[in-house]
């Protein structure tokens, strides 16, 4: 009889991210429309010798609307205004290259979509300081 040769397997290498969960979730819970958060966002980009590198970036504005809660779809659209130039972007909830939410300040708010934000607006909303 001939004898197999066992073949070693190689463990598998997961790649760890060090990033805080708990207190990710935590920021990700408390999330509400009219507060000014700066949300930092993993981004990959190719060099000209095509080479991925990958940075950091964040998006500062106010939520003017959560969507779908803490299910799998759940989504936040945060507002910002550059130059004279109203930018929003959605960001879901659960997206994985969200490193980091900081929380800046609170407004009071009396409604769940501040889509009123988008027109022309000129009344400040009145801040209320987190705790």
């Amino acid at each position: 009889m001939a004898e197999k040769k066992k073949v070693q397997k190689k463990p598998r290498v997961e790649k760890v991210i060090t990033t805080d969960l708990e207190a990710l979730n935590e920021a990700r819970a408390q999330l509400k429309p009219g507060m000014t958060v700066r949300i930092h966002q993993k981004i990959k980009e190719l060099n000209m010798k095509n080479e991925e590198k990958e940075r950091v970036q964040y998006f500062e504005g106010i939520i003017i609307a959560k969507k779908n809660n803490k299910l799998t779809g759940g989504t936040i659209t945060v507002r910002k205004v550059t130059d004279g130039v109203g930018v929003e972007k959605i960001f879901p909830i659960n997206l994985p290259t969200i490193t980091k939410i900081e929380l800046k300040k609170q407004a009071e708010v009396r409604r769940a979509k501040l889509y009123f934000l988008k027109r022309d607006y000129k009344k400040k909303l009145k801040e209320k300081k987190i705790a």
